[in-house]
């Protein structure tokens, strides 16, 4: 009888532990239903907010015509929340472009545009442009007066004192009416929109330093001048007749021209001179343009043997002609570009340049007078002999060669090493992004 009782209360016991843990069970799935409810619920709060912010800042800009800088700060306050919050770190693409591998993936680049900065490379890869600045956002093409500049103009914008990261509210063609001459620490960033600045004056960086210039069209430019233009909010003066360059770069330092598309100017494309330096010219796209490039003011300006230039990633397609570059004094990296066409020679210098050619695509032209990479300008062969230039790992193809000169030692090209060179066989995929990109929010450019 004792054993039939212990055996009772046993299974009496089992049986209240197994409904105390089947009602715990239960309370337990439908606490973590309320708090998945209440989750969904917050979610469904947050996002009806974040809707509703988005709806905000679409109201605000219908009014940036009215008061472009307004619009900018909004901007910027949403992309210093936004990477606060995700403390998002750099993107890989692979391509082994260290440049477009270090933002492009990012889907979400239009909020985080300032990630540019971060990302250059070469002698110019300090320049930091407007990122440290306020968004700026360009709304209207127009440049009726190059004294007084509408505000919502690239003019007014590039004027400014303080550091801005320029960018355009849509599609727009901008015919200058004479030079648009920068101040420091500007960054004029064309992704999302199709620009172009054509048909008129182009850009001078002159004086200054820290300029980022990424994502135009610029061509068709043509040479104007004896004008009165405003170079700052409290100053402006004559301007004599300008040579009609793309982009000219007078006794400037720290510049960035990345991801451009320029072509067919009544001068230079991309033009250096004057004491510049600390330069880079990278990913861009040039074609049908005869003198493409020039840097160095004369064989007789001697303050240019501090120049320092990186050539990098850049595509040189067809209608070219010379000056890829044509170099005077100082030290100048061209590095994996990809050259498709020149008729008299891609790459010139005089005044004794130190050139370092490094894993770059040479495609010589069917002419078999123009086969030569190089050309020494009115300079006879006992002259340059002694000038360090010198192609290593280069690819030369339809019968295309690359004259050296010099010692040959390492030493001598240490000032004129500025990157890591890839492998030749990487230059169609690094370069086939050169140009202007077509970016679309919320997707990859």
């Amino acid at each position: 009888m004792a054993v039939s009782l212990k055996c009772f209360s046993l299974s009496l016991l089992v049986v209240v532990m197994l409904f105390v843990g089947v009602k715990a069970a239960m309370e337990k799935s439908e606490l973590l239903e309320s708090r998945v409810g209440e989750t969904e619920k917050l979610q469904s709060s947050k996002n009806s907010s974040m809707a509703d912010r988005s709806d905000e800042a679409e109201a605000w800009n219908e009014h940036a015509v009215d008061n472009p800088e307004e619009i900018a700060s909004m901007v910027d306050m949403s992309i210093h929340n936004s990477t606060e919050r995700r403390k998002l770190g750099f993107f890989s693409c692979g391509t082994g472009n260290p440049i477009d591998d270090c933002w492009r993936c990012d889907p979400h680049w239009q909020l985080h545009r300032k990630r540019l900065a971060d990302c250059g490379i070469g002698f110019g890869r300090n320049a930091i442009g407007g990122r440290d600045g306020r968004y700026y956002v360009v709304t209207d093409s127009s440049d009726d007066d190059a004294v007084n500049p509408r505000p919502g103009t690239l003019r007014h914008a590039v004027i400014q004192d303080r550091p801005l990261w320029i960018v355009f509210k849509r599609d727009m063609v901008i015919k200058l009416k004479e030079e648009l001459i920068m101040n420091s620490f500007k960054t004029i960033d064309g992704r999302g929109a199709n620009v172009h600045i054509a048909n008129g004056a182009c850009i001078t960086i002159q004086f200054i330093t820290n300029v980022i210039i990424h994502g135009l069209n610029i061509h068709d430019c043509k040479p104007t001048g004896n004008a009165m233009v405003r170079s700052s909010p409290s100053h402006y003066g004559w301007r004599t007749m300008a040579d009609g360059d793309g982009v000219s770069i007078f006794g400037s330092s720290h510049i960035w021209i990345d991801h451009n598309s320029l072509s067919n100017c009544a001068d230079g494309l991309i033009d250096a001179i004057m004491g510049s330096t600390a330069i880079t010219i990278s990913n861009n796209y040039f074609t049908h343009h005869n003198e493409v490039m020039l840097l160095g003011h004369s064989d007789s300006y001697t303050r240019d043997k501090q120049m320092q230039v990186t050539i990098a990633y850049n595509h040189f397609g067809e209608g070219l002609i010379q000056r890829m570059p044509r170099c005077r004094h100082g030290y100048f990296h061209v590095v994996n570009n990809d050259y498709t066409h020149w008729e008299m020679y891609a790459i010139g210098g005089s005044a004794e340049p130190t050139i370092n050619s490094q894993g770059n695509r040479y495609l010589a032209p069917s002419n078999p007078f123009a086969k030569e990479v190089t050309k020494r300008v009115e300079t006879s062969n006992g002259v340059w002999k002694n000038w360090n230039w010198r192609s290593e790992g280069d690819l030369l193809l339809n019968g295309a060669y690359f004259t050296p000169s010099g010692a040959g030692a390492s030493a001598s090209y240490a000032r004129a090493s500025s990157l890591g060179a890839k492998s030749s066989s990487m230059v169609g995929s690094i370069t086939s992004g050169a140009g202007v990109l077509s970016c679309r929010r919320g997707h990859q450019c």
